[in-house]
């Protein structure tokens, strides 16, 4: 019987791998949310993908979750994934993978370029898990947005409440501006 549990267990783990593969994870996701080996999953980045994966370390800093459209981003997904994490039971990659992909029909609803990669998007719950980054109630209008955990709450006013003064200004005008980002 243990045979046949290890061949479900590994048939979970290569659809885990390929869901996040599809998604645009790179190789250390999979390496650290699978027990397949390097030269496995390896095999099978360049099967899904039809090509060879990223090389270069992981992105490690918390401040591109800080910058303002990331930070917007970051937060969209964070709060689905929290959600998710209290009312469903799923393992932690599965939610991560889930809220990714609510972000990603929420992008193309609102007809947005994502920002956030899948990459991005599993190391920023990292972050959170590590307490190198938090949520913060915006003190404007209640959202809860990611921030340094250092942060004084009652004073902290998000981007979409205070945008920074060249918000809008660039090729990407408009793309999470005022009303549409208040429509929620």
């Amino acid at each position: 019987m243990a045979r046949s549990k290890s061949i479900l267990t590994e048939a979970k783990q290569i659809e885990r791998a390929v869901t996040l593969i599809n998604l645009g994870a790179r190789l250390q996701v999979l390496e650290s949310e699978t027990d397949l080996s390097y030269e496995r999953l390896l095999r099978l980045y360049k099967e899904v993908a039809g090509k060879s994966p990223s090389k270069g370390q992981l992105p490690f800093s918390t401040d591109w979750f800080m910058t303002w459209q990331p930070n917007i981003h970051s937060s969209l997904f964070l709060n689905m994934h929290e959600y998710l994490n209290k009312t469903a039971a799923l393992d932690e990659i599965d939610t991560v993978i889930k809220a990714y992909q609510l972000y990603l029909e929420q992008m193309q609803a609102q007809g947005l370029e994502p920002l956030l990669s899948v990459t991005r998007a599993w190391r920023l719950v990292k972050f959170v898990d590590n307490g190198m980054l938090t949520m913060t109630a915006c003190s404007k209008c209640g959202g809860h947005f990611v921030t340094h955990p250092h942060e004084i709450a009652r004073h902290y006013v998000c981007g979409l409440c205070n945008p920074p003064a060249r918000a809008g200004k660039g090729k990407l005008a408009g793309s999470l501006g005022g009303e549409a980002a208040h429509a929620h």
